[in-house]
C-alpha cells in the first residue's frame, strides 16, 4: 500500500477516519509529502504547521472533519497571503476570512493546506500568472488545467488533495473541471455566500469547489450554501443536499443537446464525445431528447469591458503605475475598457445581457436541461496566456516598445473621440472582436449560465486523444438538486477516473471509497 494521498473522494476519506482505518494526521503528512515531490505547480502557499495543528484536533465527525482542501488564492483566509494571484500583492496578507471558509474549515471541519493557483485576479482561463508561473495539467505535463480555478483542478485530479474551493464567474469551475476530468457544479447565483466584503459587479460569480464525486459537492453545499447577511444577494439556505441525492424522477424530463452553445467552434471529437455521453444519459435515465435551437447573443467586449471596474477599485492608487507588475492580458484590458467603455458602450451590454435572458428563459420553458461541450476542446498549452491558438490582440498590443506606445497612443485618441461620437467606441469594439476573436472566445460556453444565474456543471464525458473532455449540463433557476441528480446519473452509467492516471495515490480506488 502507497503511502499517497487518498484515491477516492472526500466522502470517503472522512469515512476511513471514522473507522480508524487513516487518521487525519497521517492524510495530512501524506498530502504535504506529495506536494512537495509535485511537478504540477499548482500550489503557491503551503502552510505545514497549521495544517498538522488543524489535523491534530480534527473533528472527524464533521461533514469533512480531517480532510485537507486547498484554497483558491483568489480566497482570503486570515493570516494567510491575500495576492490574488498579482505580482502587485505579492506581499498582502488577509486580516479576514471569507463567510465560505469559515463555514468549511469550522463547521465542516476541513484542514486548510495551503493556496492554489490561479489566474490573476481570476481573469482568464489559462494556468498561468507572472507571479506563480506555468500550473500544469495532471492528464499531461504541459498542458493547461484552465482557469481561474486551474490550482484547484489540477490539486484534486493530481491526487494531493481529495477537493479544493472554487469561483466561477464566467466558468471558472467548469472550464478547469472539463480539462481535468472532475465535478464541476456553478450553483444558482447566490447559492454559496461570497462576503463578507465582495463585490457585486459584474453580477455573475457563484462560489464552490472542484471535486472528485457528486456526493462530494452535494455535501459541500450542506457545509457552506445557505444566506449571509454580508452578501445580500444569497440565497436561503437549504437542508438536505447530499440525503437527497437520487431521489428525483428523471424520467420523462425532456433535454436538448446543443454541443456548440452559443456558437462556439469545437474541435474534432468534442462534439461526438459529447452527443455519445449525452445519449448514454438519456437513454439510462428515461429523458426526451428534444430538438431545440439556443442562440444567446456572444457576451462580447463591450459586456466584458465594464466588469474591469471592479479590478480598478481592488487596484486603487496602484494603477496605472503597476502596469508592469500585471499579465499584459489584464494590463491591456484594463487599457482597452478605459478608452472604450463609456454609457453607449454599457447599454449594447445591458441589451445583450436582456437577449441572453430571454434566450434562456425561452430554452427553459421548453426543456429541464440543455446539454453542451464545457470547452471547445481538450487542454491546450499550459503557458498559453489565451486559449485561442489565434493571432491574439493581445500580442498585436505588446509586440514591442514601439506597439505598446501606439496602442496608448490609440487608446488616448479614442478616448477623446468617444467624447463627441459616443457611439464610436463601442463600433470600435466590434471591429477588434472581429479581427482578434480571443476577445471573446474565452469562456464562450460557459459565459451565458453565469450572465443568466442559472446552475450548471461539467460532468466528465471520456477523452478526447487522451485528455479529458466535460460535458456540461444547465438547468433552470434553483434547480441544483435536480442537476446533481443528472450528474448522479451520469456517474453511475459512466464512471469516471477520480485522478489522473500518473497521480499519487494510497491504495487501489474501490466502489466504496467514490
Amino acid at each position: 500500500m502507497s503511502d499517497g494521498p487518498w484515491a477516492g473522494d472526500a466522502c470517503s476519506l472522512v469515512d476511513a477516519f471514522r473507522r480508524g482505518d487513516r487518521s487525519p494526521r497521517e492524510e495530512v503528512e501524506a498530502t504535504l509529502a506529495a506536494i512537495e515531490r509535485s511537478d504540477l505547480n499548482c500550489f503557491s502557499f503551503v502552510d505545514p504547521e497549521r495544517a498538522l495543528a488543524a489535523a491534530t484536533r480534527a473533528d472527524v465527525g464533521r461533514p469533512f472533519g480531517g480532510v485537507p482542501v486547498g484554497v483558491k488564492e483568489l480566497e482570503f483566509l486570515e493570516g494567510w497571503p491575500a495576492t490574488e494571484a498579482s505580482l502587485v500583492f505579492r506581499d498582502r496578507v488577509a486580516d479576514f476570512t471569507t463567510t465560505v471558509l469559515e463555514r468549511l474549515l469550522g463547521p465542516g471541519g476541513a484542514v486548510p493546506v495551503g493556496l492554489t493557483t490561479a489566474s490573476e485576479f481570476g481573469g482568464l482561463n489559462v494556468s498561468v500568472s507572472k507571479l506563480n508561473g506555468v500550473t500544469h495539467n495532471p492528464w499531461r505535463h504541459g498542458r493547461t488545467a484552465g482557469g481561474s480555478s486551474g490550482g484547484s483542478a489540477a490539486a484534486v485530479a493530481g491526487g494531493l488533495v481529495t477537493i479544493a474551493t472554487g469561483g466561477d464567474g464566467g466558468g471558472s469551475i467548469r472550464i478547469p473541471a472539463g480539462y481535468t476530468g472532475l465535478l464541476g457544479m456553478k450553483g444558482t447565483y447566490g447559492r454559496i455566500p461570497r462576503g463578507p466584503r465582495a463585490y457585486f459587479r459584474p453580477g455573475t460569480v457563484v462560489l464552490g469547489c472542484l471535486a472528485r464525486s457528486v456526493r462530494d459537492v452535494a455535501r459541500y453545499y450542506d457545509v457552506c450554501a445557505g444566506y449571509d447577511p454580508h452578501d445580500p444577494w444569497s440565497l436561503p439556505r437549504r437542508d438536505g443536499w447530499e440525503a437527497g441525492l437520487g431521489t428525483h424522477e428523471l424520467r420523462g424530463r425532456r433535454v436538448a443537446v446543443v454541443p456548440a452553445l452559443g456558437g462556439a467552434r469545437l474541435e474534432p471529437g468534442v462534439e461526438d464525445r459529447v452527443r455519445a455521453a449525452a445519449a448514454a444519459l438519456v437513454e439510462a435515465t428515461g429523458m426526451v431528447e428534444v430538438e431545440l435551437t439556443l442562440e444567446p447573443p456572444n457576451l462580447a467586449a463591450q459586456w466584458m469591458m465594464g466588469n474591469l471596474a471592479t479590478l480598478l477599485a481592488d487596484l486603487g492608487g496602484r494603477w496605472p503605475a503597476c502596469a508592469r507588475d500585471l499579465t499584459d492580458e489584464i494590463a491591456v484590458g484594463l487599457l482597452l475598457a478605459q478608452s472604450l467603455y463609456n454609457l453607449h458602450t454599457a447599454s449594447v451590454a445591458e441589451e445583450q445581457r436582456v437577449r441572453a435572458n430571454l434566450a434562456m428563459a425561452e430554452a427553459f420553458e421548453r426543456v429541464d436541461f440543455v446539454i453542451a461541450a464545457t470547452n471547445p476542446g481538450p487542454a491546450f498549452a499550459a503557458d498559453a496566456p489565451m486559449s485561442s491558438p489565434s493571432e491574439s490582440f493581445v500580442d498585436w498590443a505588446k509586440a514591442n516598445p514601439a506597439a505598446r506606445l501606439a496602442f496608448r497612443a490609440v487608446m488616448g485618441a479614442v478616448r477623446v473621440t468617444g467624447g463627441v461620437f459616443p457611439r464610436a467606441p463601442s463600433a470600435l469594439l466590434d471591429l477588434v472582436a472581429s479581427r482578434f476573436p480571443d476577445l471573446v472566445g474565452m469562456g464562450a460556453l460557459t459565459i451565458v449560465s453565469n450572465v443568466y444565474g442559472n446552475p450548471a456543471v461539467s460532468i466528465p464525458a471520456g477523452e478526447v486523444g487522451g485528455l479529458p473532455v466535460g460535458m456540461q449540463v444547465l438547468a433552470r433557476h434553483h434547480a441544483d438538486d435536480l442537476l446533481l441528480d443528472v450528474a448522479l446519473a451520469a456517474e453511475r452509467v459512466m464512471p469516471w477516473p477520480l485522478t489522473a492516471p500518473s497521480a499519487p495515490a494510497r491504495g487501489a480506488v474501490t466502489p466504496a471509497e467514490r
